[in-house]
């Protein structure tokens, strides 16, 4: 009893408030069903490192030692990306290969972020937080991981937050940003099918060409394209099913119960939090509006015009921002499908962004 006393006696107020934060993440996980494979388990680990002489995140405690095996050395991010290859078809990209420039134009608001964030925060800290705009929540771990950021906590909750989040940022900036006319040009949807050997050839390419235009993207793109190569290749349909459903979900969980050991209430509860949440906004929002005014200035130039809210699905976050734009494509016009347009940026994005991010590490890992 003594000994039970003494440890509610050890209980601080920002102890609670870290509870109702948890509670929060699980709250939208569970009911709201906001990225629940990662929100719950980030939620309840959340209770778990803040529990007064909490064994779990002792320097031998069970969450310390999973954070020092799979976040430490980036080893959960970059397995999960080999689900996250598995899960995507660059089918529409490859039969209309000019989409992949909206995917390129959507990361100009991780650079602008870049810029704003420098004037709070170190450089290191700056970068880090500018790639929450790639929506792309294992890169970012990635990258805050290996630039040594202390606010890898709020950086997660950030952007895997504003992940979820996106049928709720993006159509007010799509609307804000095109008239009622662009969003109802219609694209053309004769694509062109693409060979076996094309899909296979894609994943190998790109982690060549990615890796010696960014060296240290190498990791994040190998590993990606290293999972879609077993989803194309045709023999390792096991393996493809097995990355896409049993690895990644077994992952997210070690991954989102893992990082709790960074939501500790004396690394999260700061004002800084709440700076990194709103530069995350305004990284999403700026990617967003990046793509969609891409797509009106290349609209100046061509007499086939391009539907500019596809520009919108070029953020990393597939396939949501993808469905989005389509659904928003047959809001305005039930008979303008933009899916496959869509899809095509959307998938781009997740390369753009993962090649972003490497862009982030070479520039500023050596400071």
């Amino acid at each position: 009893m003594e000994v039970l006393y003494e440890n509610i006696l050890q209980l601080d107020y920002r102890m609670v408030i870290m509870w109702g934060i948890g509670l929060i993440l699980m709250y939208l996980g569970i009911f709201k069903k906001m990225e629940p494979t990662l929100l719950i388990p980030l939620g309840f680990g959340t209770l778990i490192a803040n529990i007064p002489n909490s064994g779990a995140i002792l320097p031998e405690g069970a969450l310390t030692t999973l954070f020092n095996a799979g976040i430490s050395n980036e080893l959960f991010p970059l397995i999960l990306f080999i689900g996250i290859g598995a899960m995507i078809d660059f089918g529409p990209v490859l039969s209309n290969p000019k989409l992949m420039i909206f995917g390129a134009a959507a990361q100009f608001g991780i650079f602008l972020t870049l810029c704003l964030a420098s004037m709070f925060f170190d450089i290191k800290d700056a970068a880090s937080i500018a790639i929450i705009g790639a929506a792309d929540g294992p890169t970012s771990i990635v990258v805050a991981q290996e630039l040594g950021s202390k606010y890898l906590g709020a950086i997660m909750v950030a952007a895997y937050s504003y992940m979820a989040l996106v049928p709720i940022i993006q159509p007010p900036v799509i609307k804000l940003l095109t008239t009622k006319k662009e969003r109802r040009i219609r694209m053309s949807n004769d694509t062109r099918n693409v060979s076996k050997i094309t899909r296979i050839i894609f994943p190998i390419a790109i982690t060549i060409i990615a890796g010696v235009v960014a060296p240290k993207s190498i990791e994040l793109i190998g590993f990606l394209m290293f999972g879609n190569l077993i989803r194309e290749c045709g023999v390792l349909d096991s393996l493809s099913e097995t990355a896409q459903n049993a690895l990644a979900n077994i992952v997210t969980i070690f991954l989102g119960f893992t990082i709790a050991v960074q939501m500790q209430y004396d690394k999260f509860l700061h004002p800084e939090t709440l700076l990194i949440l709103g530069l995350g906004l305004f990284a999403f929002v700026f990617d967003t509006a990046g793509g969609v005014l891409f797509a009106k200035f290349i609209n100046l130039f061509s007499k086939k015009k391009i539907n500019p809210m596809i520009g919108a699905a070029g953020i990393s976050a597939f396939p949501m921002s993808g469905r989005i734009v389509h659904k928003m494509g047959l809001q305005e016009d039930p008979q303008n499908f933009l899916l496959m347009h869509s899809i095509g940026v959307n998938v781009s994005g997740q390369i753009a962004s993962v090649i972003a991010g490497g862009m982030i590490l070479s520039i500023f890992s050596g400071m």
